[in-house]
């Protein structure tokens, strides 16, 4: 049987708008998850009023909610439609969520926007169709849910279709092209199937959409860009680096350098679950043995591809940032962590370029003194030591990246431009 296309998705929107007990209403629609789950979810639903289910909330309280029974460990969660295998990533509000999103790892493919019918667009429900914006999510759906509550009310429905459609039009979606569904995850109303309780919809079921997303393209044809994750030292064997290809193809024989190191190499092998391949591709994760390089001579962070088109080491770069969750401010001389695919490398903000308006995408100021959070910007970067950065055009996976300090996620960003090292 021919393999699935295989598609990440997240669930977003605001916190009280059922996230959870749609995941799990999914889930149980097509046999991931049993009944007396699913009656726990709900329960918890129901009994949380306001704060339905909350995914930070159940990150944060998954040992105490282990031992009363409740949760779903929703993060990393996989299901098959009739046509696509899909893995959910975790949703906002989990402390990783903003770095699986934009460092390699998970990138999603597709992502589902919750609101619910009662209270209609929140700033959460705002800042989350802005974040999928900018970190480059091509395809979204749009859900309003808990439609049971408004007694499935068409007018209802009709209203916050509008604010929704006024809210993605601002930032830039072609809101035409959209599906927008009239769902209740709590009752089951057009997840699985078309809802008797609303007549006037003539949408597609949740489980529909989800089988008309399509798999994002293999970027095959591009030059092999290859960041490691790991490097072993075998006896008898020799220096075998490990990681996730993510563009262009890995094989035998190839000769290949690694950046920002500079050594080259020739492919002895290519082996994927302990077997030897005749190559690899983007989304392969690998481990191939190296001829001419030594021990302790690649380490993790460096980025392999070809010799004859290799990976870019930044002097410096231009990128577009989404402060997330900052203390204070960020201003001229900031020296935080960047999350570069597999690297981490402390970088200094040369230059704030210009504040946008996210609304719109235009300019709201010319070289602020400082940014905020919420503020989004296209700032200059200046590594402080040798890193491969690409710009997002030529590899989107290779030009996001997140922005740590203090031990939290403080922004989040894509690279424009890359000014090459001499």
């Amino acid at each position: 049987m021919a393999e699935k296309p295989h598609i990440n998705i997240v669930f977003v929107g605001h916190v009280d708008h059922g996230k959870s007990t749609t995941v799990g209403r999914l889930l149980y629609e097509v046999g991931e998850v049993t009944e007396q789950q699913l009656k726990k979810l709900r329960d918890a639903a129901q009994a949380g009023g306001k704060a339905t289910f909350e995914f930070a909330w159940v990150m944060d309280n998954l040992k105490e909610e282990r031992e009363r029974g409740v949760t779903i460990d929703i993060a990393h969660k996989k299901f098959q439609t009739q046509k696509n295998y899909f893995t959910i990533i975790d949703a906002p509000g989990h402390k990783d969520f903003i770095k699986n999103m934009i460092t390699g790892a998970s990138q999603a493919d597709a992502a589902i926007l919750m609101c619910a019918a009662p209270e209609g667009v929140q700033p959460q429900t705002k800042e989350h169709a802005f974040l999928i914006r900018t970190l480059g999510v091509p395809q979204i759906i749009i859900a309003i849910n808990k439609m049971d509550a408004v007694k499935y009310d068409e007018a209802k429905y009709k209203a916050v279709k509008e604010d929704l459609i006024k809210l993605l039009k601002s930032i830039g979606y072609k809101t035409d092209e959209l599906p927008f569904l009239a769902i209740s995850a709590y009752e089951g109303d057009n997840i699985a199937k078309k809802s008797a309780n609303m007549p006037w919809y003539k949408g597609s079921t949740l489980l529909e959409e989800l089988d008309k997303l399509k798999a994002p393209p293999k970027p095959v044809d591009k030059p092999l860009r290859l960041p490691v994750q790991d490097v072993y030292s075998i006896t008898g064997i020799g220096t075998v680096p490990v990681g996730r290809v993510e563009t262009g193809i890995l094989k035998p024989g190839q000769k290949i350098v690694f950046m920002p190191s500079g050594k080259v190499a020739e492919v002895k092998t290519v082996e994927m679950h302990h077997e030897q391949m005749p190559e690899a591709g983007p989304g392969d994760n690998v481990g191939f043995n190296v001829r001419g390089v030594g021990k302790g001579e690649v380490h993790r962070g460096e980025v392999a591809g070809p010799v004859e088109h290799p990976p870019t080491v930044a002097d410096e770069f231009t990128a577009q940032i989404v402060v997330l969750q900052h203390p204070s401010a960020i201003a001229v001389g900031y020296t935080p962590v960047f999350h570069l695919h597999t690297a981490q490398v402390a970088c200094t903000f040369i230059e704030l370029l210009k504040k946008m308006d996210p609304k719109t995408g235009g300019v709201k100021e010319e070289n602020p003194q400082f940014l905020k959070t919420g503020d989004v910007a296209v700032v200059k970067i200046k590594p402080t030591k040798d890193v491969v950065v690409e710009s997002a055009k030529d590899f989107p996976q290779l030009g996001r990246f997140a922005i740590r300090d203090m031990g939290q996620t403080v922004a989040a960003g894509m690279v424009l431009e890359v000014k090459k090292k001499a």
